[in-house]
């Protein structure tokens, strides 16, 4: 993604940012975004160059940084009409201590009081790129999931059809309830959140990488959140630990939204198989788009699931 005369006048932007004390180093190159490694003094930064598919990510990134400076990456530097972010470092991975629900417990009230600020900049966000997933937007959404030519199980297809307009009739119950939209991170999972501290019980989160956020339902975050545990921490889907993070994260949002946050949770899915359609689009490399698919099928496959036989 960065040709050798871009990376140059990387190097000298970062340079233009922060005190750099040593190698800028790419360490990570993906379809729509590129990531190095700048050692600062003091610490070490990080350079993103995200592509036209995450154009917004930096310019979001810090305004939720100036807004929500203790739950968001620091922002070094911006530049908005080349799409590059630079970070403080965030500390420790949440994947490298095991991904306990007691963070989630601990970061979900703090993640859903930035949703409600956000809901006052949520038009704002949208004229400067943010994807639109509100739900009336849906509907009208929806059947590109069968028109795509998608990685879907046989007969998925035909089973998405004729659920459209139920899910139609689940949009318009989900928009009655006239909770406004949000910045809907979309991949809160454990890739995806740092701590202060190497140890659970003491270390604050922060969330990163906001490329995949969208302008949508609140509750629809937790769909991935809830994925990653069932999946990387093996718990069933009746778990208590999922009543319990539900009700930590909508503690901020007020009483009596449970039936609410489990259509806003079914309807997400289906959000977020859509959403994926236009990451899918900016890969170019069939062996990257197979791999892709890999994951995607997971995705689609767990929407799908919510279709009555």
């Amino acid at each position: 993604m960065l040709d050798d005369i871009v990376f140059d006048d990387v190097v000298g932007w970062v340079h233009s940012q922060v005190p750099v004390a040593g190698a800028i180093e790419v360490t990570r190159e993906r379809p729509w975004s590129t990531v190095a490694r700048v050692p600062i003094v003091g610490g070490v930064a990080w350079f993103k160059a995200c592509s036209p598919v995450q154009a917004f990510e930096p310019r979001l990134t810090a305004q939720l940084f100036a807004r929500w400076p203790d739950l968001v990456p620091e922002v070094l530097g911006w530049d908005d009409e080349r799409a590059w972010l630079l970070t403080n470092d965030a500390g420790t991975l949440l994947r490298d201590v095991g991904n306990p629900p007691e963070v989630w417990e601990q970061l979900l009230p703090s993640y859903a009081e930035l949703q409600r600020g956000e809901t006052a900049h949520a038009e704002e966000h949208l004229a400067h790129g943010v994807p639109d997933l509100r739900v009336p937007a849906l509907p009208g959404l929806y059947p590109e999931l069968i028109r795509r030519g998608l990685p879907l199980d046989p007969g998925a297809e035909e089973r998405l059809r004729a659920f459209e307009p139920m899910f139609v009739r689940w949009c318009e119950e989900l928009a009655a309830h006239d909770l406004p939209a949000s910045i809907q991170h979309d991949d809160l999972h454990y890739g995806n959140v740092y701590l202060h501290s190497a140890d659970p019980q003491w270390g604050e989160a922060r969330v990163l990488d906001w490329g995949d956020s969208s302008i949508g339902h609140p509750f629809a975050s937790l769909v991935v959140t809830f994925r990653f545990l069932e999946r990387i921490n093996g718990l069933h889907p009746a778990d208590p630990w999922f009543a319990r993070l539900r009700d930590a994260y909508l503690e901020p949002w007020g009483s009596g939204l449970t039936d609410v946050f489990e259509l806003a949770v079914r309807v997400g899915r289906f959000a977020h198989a859509i959403a994926w359609i236009k990451q899918r689009e900016a890969i170019i490399d069939p062996a990257e788009r197979a791999s892709f698919n890999d994951e995607y099928r997971l995705v689609l496959r767990r929407a799908v699931a919510l279709i009555g036989d």
